[in-house]
């Protein structure tokens, strides 16, 4: 969502000078790539497993818990937990653990009893944390304004889609029928971004040498489409049902800020997979600085070059802002920390849960096929057209494991073979040449594996609920309640969900 803000209102003059300011900013990065101001950085890149994780709140009847003040006082740790959009959010920032030998293990646990005591503490609230990509049990009257959190920053970010968009916010997508079903189809106009809030994530981020950034990212983009597939869990919205990970295109949708002449035009979204390899992570933040306007135009005095003149590592404020309101499914970002630049590749395209296993698992296989395909002797993108790796992302979104996939050397094949046959080894292979431990290797990528060869993930599993409930004689509201109670339980049992019953 970008970083705190103060101000409440801009005007032109502040555009003009916030576009002056990214501009500076970005010639200050580049001159730091040249002039290596990142030479203390890592290389090669040896990532701390680190998460970000968007939960729901939920009473104890399913329904959204619009209480995440409440929930957060109870909590008491502004360090790890923090509001998101909805009040119906929360986020934990998961302390970072080695993904070397059996470190995984203690981080795991960490997770484990960290949101045992969370629950403990927001019972009497009557709200629950929920892991999942979108929570079925969301009506379209839960995304209303009177929904966005009591945060300033994000009010103003909402004012400022809506007077860069001029309209209502247009939800429009046709779902995959489940089955002995006709397809459903949302249709629906929002007055906020709340829809947004209902696109719950979990984030993975890769801290990474800038020589190596490029690789990194291109293969990342690669990933895309088989991690979606692997982890769909976000089936239903506002009683429909709608794609394996309708969080892809609902999010796509929700914070758009072109009407429809401009789409017609080509004018690119913020919400943007991209549209060509890189050769330098400078790429990502030219790009940002000449295609997307400022939506929180708020300017420091600080002149990088300046900074960089007197020996000093400049925050790149101004850049951090606007990168922050342009939400590339694999986004670069520049931070600082005890004084020294750094680069991540945010990786955002996986949903929340299951269970704290299935995440884990899925870190893991992010990180170890990253690695493996960076590593490989031929680079996967250089036999591959940016379209096809965006079309395997839209594949994966909308059938998951149904999925057909490209991939080179063996074209055309469902996601669950491509993983199984082409990914699975590489990821074992980047997470030995990180150090992690066979048994740590065994333990997560198993659970890729088991999701493969049942076909089942948290999206499968919560359709195929539905319909069992559904064909017991359930409503729709009732099955989608009932489906939720049965998910929480099992989240809370910690099975891998490739091992829940329907």
């Amino acid at each position: 969502m970008g970083r705190e803000v103060t101000s409440r209102t801009f005007s032109r003059a502040d555009r003009r000078l916030f576009r002056q300011k990214v501009l500076m900013c970005a010639d200050a990065l580049e001159r730091m790539l040249k002039e290596g101001a990142f030479r203390d950085d890592i290389d090669p890149p040896r990532p701390m497993l680190g998460m970000e994780i968007e939960f729901n709140l939920v009473h104890a009847d399913m329904t959204p818990a619009m209480s995440n003040n409440a929930v957060l006082e109870s909590i008491g740790d502004d360090a790890v937990f923090q509001t998101e959009l909805g009040q119906f959010n929360v986020e934990m920032n998961v302390k970072p653990g080695p993904l070397v030998g059996d470190g995984t293990f203690e981080l795991e646990r960490t997770l484990r009893a960290s949101l045992s005591v969370v629950d403990a503490r927001i019972h009497r609230h009557d709200a629950q944390l929920v892991m999942i990509g979108m929570l079925p049990t969301l009506e379209l009257e839960h995304l209303d304004r009177e929904w966005i959190s009591a945060n300033p920053r994000y009010e103003l970010l909402n004012e400022q889609i809506f007077a860069a968009r001029g309209e209502d916010i247009e939800l429009d997508l046709e779902g995959v029928a489940l089955e002995g079903r006709p397809q459903e189809q949302l249709r629906a106009d929002s007055n906020s971004v709340v829809p947004e809030a209902a696109c719950t994530s979990l984030q993975l981020h890769l801290r990474v040498a800038p020589e190596e950034f490029a690789a990194h990212w291109n293969a990342a983009q690669c990933l895309a489409g088989a991690q979606v597939a692997l982890a769909a869990n976000s089936p239903f919205l506002a009683g429909k049902a709608l794609w394996h990970e309708s969080r892809i295109p609902i999010f796509e949708q929700a914070t758009d800020t072109r009407p429809l002449e401009l789409k017609n035009q080509g004018v690119r979204p913020r919400v943007w997979f991209g549209e060509r390899w890189i050769s330098s992570v400078f790429d990502l933040f030219e790009e940002n600085s000449r295609y997307f306007p400022a939506l929180l135009p708020e300017v420091t005095d600080v002149d990088p070059a300046a900074e960089l003149d007197a020996g000093r590592i400049p925050d790149l404020s101004e850049l951090q802002m606007h990168n922050g309101t342009i939400y590339r499914w694999n986004r670069p970002v520049y931070d600082c920390a005890d004084g020294k630049p750094h680069l991540r590749i945010e990786n955002r395209v996986l949903p929340a849960g299951p269970t704290v296993l299935d995440i884990m698992a899925n870190a893991a296989f992010y990180y170890g096929a990253l690695r493996g395909l960076v590593e490989a002797d031929q680079p996967v993108w250089t036999r591959m057209s940016f379209n096809a790796a965006e079309e395997n992302l839209r594949a994966g979104a909308q059938h998951g494991m149904d999925a057909q996939m490209y991939w080179p050397g063996v074209g055309t094949l469902g996601a669950d073979e491509l993983v199984l046959r082409r990914l699975l080894p590489i990821a074992d292979q980047g997470l030995a040449a990180f150090g992690l431990s066979q048994k740590a290797r065994d333990r997560y990528l198993s659970v890729i594996e088991g999701r493969c060869l049942t076909r089942q993930t948290g999206a499968a599993w919560q359709r195929a609920q539905v319909v069992r409930h559904e064909d017991a004689g359930m409503n729709r509201r009732d099955a989608l309640a009932a489906m939720m109670r049965q998910y929480v339980e099992n989240m809370r049992d910690g099975s891998p969900v490739h091992t829940w019953r329907v």
